[in-house]
């Protein structure tokens, strides 16, 4: 009787030790616990797609039409040894090189990738999958979402064909292709786990037209560095996304990779083909997405939708009697459940479009159509040359309003509305000044001012006067 209770202490403290075992394997080597895991009959798991599905087709359709992103900058080291300075050394210039992806999307050599990929670089060489090298030109770039257009000189290229991102579904298949770690034409496999992800990822700058908009796909199909404006594709082929970013403590893939919808890329590329920019076009609402307390507080039967707190004077909004405390639920026909979707959404379009917006207003659904614009207020596009010499004062410009024009006794005129680094600045330009004339000529808005300095070089006298009255003459060299 001892020796069968011995021995079934024994089997026992054998169980106990087994267990405690495990649980620092799970806690300590995850990877191991779960080969062990997934080897038990109760936990098979079948990572094969529903109905044997076939990636090749897809697969042979993008492989030669994605390419390898090779950069090249010169800088000038920073050296502060003072033992080095002592003997005479001083650092030659140094070569920086990097490199990413890129999708070939018009036979005739335009490429897309990313912003991040090829920002700051002298030189770009593109390498096609059949090994063939061209240097490539920007075309343009633009940093709100992190989108950039090449062109190299070549004709009858294979390309990818745009597919409708809206379409694609969580859960679905998609393939991820790109040049990750200096690897040619690499293809990895995965499914949407999300739509419209906000990461913070962009950073906004007013001054330099940067207006972040994030709303990515998300996706557990492998991306490492290098795959950085590569395509993401469905299983047709056709391109829904480009690879922009991971979620990694590490640098590397860890289960969490980010795509910016095509639906986005294919309006920028146009634009940036057609303008050499992109014209984006607001509402004039400050938003926020819909919270229980928010959904409860208007009578909303579900947490879905964009909270609109603020409207912009004689912005979209205001025009169309859109008022504060309504909810955006749709754009056109497109449910919009968040702040990201809704502006996804906006992003397809230019200011002078129309456009449906379906509120949630007094507990009540109302559609209410407005024409967007641009982010002066107006409806006119952008020209490239305006927005580069807009860029070079440093300032945010903004047209005066009913009430300045009445005081000051005004017509018109531009109100410096803060000052950052460059050309106001400089010239002696406080914030709050009110530029009424350029080399004696009036300007009654914003657009009227920036168009008179185009084309202007040396030293331009601009007029004005500040909210207290005063007036002020200043030399603004250009």
């Amino acid at each position: 009787m001892k020796r069968i209770l011995g021995m079934f202490l024994v089997a026992a403290l054998g169980g106990t030790f087994a267990v405690a075992a495990f649980t620092m394997i799970d806690r300590e080597t995850p990877l191991v616990v779960d080969q062990v895991m997934n080897t038990a009959p109760i936990r098979t798991v079948n990572f094969a797609p529903a109905g044997n599905m076939d990636f090749t087709i897809a697969a042979e359709k993008t492989v030669n039409a994605v390419v390898h992103v090779k950069t090249e900058s010169t800088f000038d080291p920073v050296v502060n040894n003072p033992w080095l300075d002592l003997f005479g050394y001083q650092a030659g210039p140094q070569v920086q090189h990097g490199s990413g992806s890129g999708v070939i999307i018009d036979e005739s050599g335009y490429i897309v990738t990313n912003n991040h990929v090829i920002d700051g670089a002298q030189k770009i060489t593109v390498s096609l999958n059949n090994n063939k090298t061209y240097e490539a030109t920007l075309v343009g770039t633009d940093l709100s979402t992190d989108i950039a257009v090449l062109k190299i000189e070549a004709n009858a290229l294979p390309t990818v064909s745009f597919g409708n991102s809206d379409d694609i579904r969580i859960g679905e298949w998609v393939l991820a292709v790109g040049n990750p770690f200096d690897l040619t034409s690499t293809v990895t496999a995965g499914i949407v786990s999300a739509k419209a992800r906000n990461i913070n990822l962009l950073r906004g700058n007013s001054n330099r037209e940067i207006f972040p908009i994030e709303s990515f796909i998300q996706t557990d199909a492998a991306v490492n560095p290098g795959n950085s404006g590569g395509a993401l594709v469905n299983t047709n082929g056709q391109l829904v996304g480009i690879n922009t970013a991971i979620a990694s403590q590490t640098g590397s893939y860890s289960g969490y990779s980010f795509a910016v919808p095509s639906a986005i890329v294919e309006k920028v590329v146009r634009d940036i083909r057609e303008f050499g920019m992109v014209q984006r076009a607001f509402i004039g609402v400050q938003i926020s997405d819909v919270t229980q307390d928010i959904a409860e507080e208007t009578g909303m039967n579900q947490i879905s939708g964009v909270y609109i707190s603020g409207i912009v004077e004689s912005g979209a909004a205001s025009e169309a009697g859109i008022e504060e405390g309504d909810v955006i639920v749709k754009v056109a026909d497109h449910e919009v459940r968040s702040v990201p979707e809704l502006q996804e959404q906006v992003s397809r379009y230019r200011p002078g479009d129309k456009l449906q917006l379906t509120l949630w207003r007094d507990r009540a659904y109302k559609q209410v159509e407005l024409t967007l614009t641009n982010k002066d207020g107006n409806t006119a596009l952008t020209d490239k040359e305006t927005v580069i010499a807009s860029a070079s004062l440093g300032a945010v410009l903004k047209d005066i309003g009913e009430k300045e024009r009445t005081t000051l006794r005004l017509p018109g005129g531009v109100k410096v509305e803060k000052l950052d680094n460059g050309k106001l600045k400089d010239s002696g330009v406080k914030e709050g000044f009110i530029i009424a004339k350029v080399d004696g000529q009036r300007v009654y808005s914003k657009a009227e001012f920036e168009q008179a300095l185009i084309g202007k070089s040396g030293g331009v006298l601009i007029e004005g006067v500040y909210p207290n009255g005063s007036k002020a003459y200043y030399g603004l060299g250009l």
